[in-house]
């Protein structure tokens, strides 16, 4: 059985424990790879620096983004995923504590799925990441890969 994995590439260690927590609490067991800036995350996708030679098949099911990210910011992640044919359809869902209204709207002009503010209450976002799990990982058809 092909297993959904999770891309979360979020810098900051306490958000990233607290998405796992959520995660496991909600029973959602995917295999989570993690990338803690933007520079990994982009190495992660197209099988460069430290994932040379990674198996390119196997691409992340949904990718979490945080926006605030060292070495490359997550906009830019987003543009340069968008315009790679290998990852241009991979569902991005941005979750991340910026409240500023030009980076709302300038991820989704870049082309992300869907737009979380993270709660600061663990329940809320407990239930976020449980409803993010039910429709990524269980209910939404991913993008045909050419290769049926």
């Amino acid at each position: 059985m092909n297993r959904k994995t999770i891309l979360l590439v979020e810098d900051n260690p306490d958000d990233e424990l607290l998405a796992i927590r959520a995660l496991k609490k909600n029973k959602i067991m995917n295999e989570v790879v993690i990338a803690r800036d933007g520079s990994e995350a982009l190495d992660y996708l197209f099988g460069t620096g430290t994932y040379e030679g990674r198996d390119m098949s196997v691409m992340p099911q949904v990718i979490l983004l945080d926006l605030k990210l060292p070495k490359i910011d997550g906009l830019e992640v987003l543009r340069r995923l968008r315009r790679d044919e290998r990852t241009k359809l991979l569902p991005v869902v941005i979750l991340t504590s910026s409240k500023e209204e030009r980076d709302l709207s300038e991820g989704y002009r870049l082309g992300a799925n869907s737009y979380i503010r993270k709660p600061v209450d663990f329940a809320q976002f407990t239930e976020a990441i449980k409803q993010l799990g039910l429709y990524w990982l269980v209910l939404n058809e991913s993008p045909p890969t050419g290769k049926e």
